[in-house]
């Protein structure tokens, strides 16, 4: 390895190491070199990209992780969502049950009292 890729792999290295990005302006800042020289020359070029490539490998863990406790609370958000309404509903059932009201429940559902309700499944309704 010549002593510019040396440079700019430890330019890398040190990049990674204290957690910034690596890209193709911060290694040649580091460097102290135009970011058109590590584009044109293959050999830098190849040593930034392969930075780069572990440092989102290294990233995209810590994403999942960080995702995966968001959907968490976003799915404890839900399904609290979900007993209110069902508390809800059940609050709304009992009160469709009082003598003066229009309505009866079968099984979840109200039903208007002037409906019918066909006990077998698929069985026509007749009018």
């Amino acid at each position: 390895m010549n002593e510019l890729a040396g440079r700019v792999e430890a330019a890398c290295d040190a990049l990674s190491g204290e957690g910034a990005r690596v890209t193709f302006a911060a290694v040649a800042e580091r460097v102290e070199l135009s970011k058109a020289t590590l584009y044109r020359r293959p050999e830098l070029r190849a040593i930034v990209e392969e930075h780069r490539a572990r440092d989102r490998d290294a990233h995209s863990l810590a994403g999942i992780v960080v995702e995966l406790d968001h959907l968490r609370q976003e799915l404890e958000a839900v399904a609290a969502k979900v007993r209110r309404h069902e508390e809800e509903i059940r609050k709304l059932g009992a009160g469709a049950q009082q003598p003066n009201s229009p309505q009866r429940t079968v099984g979840r559902y109200s039903l208007r009292r002037d409906w019918p309700v066909n006990r077998r499944a698929g069985a026509s309704r007749k009018g």
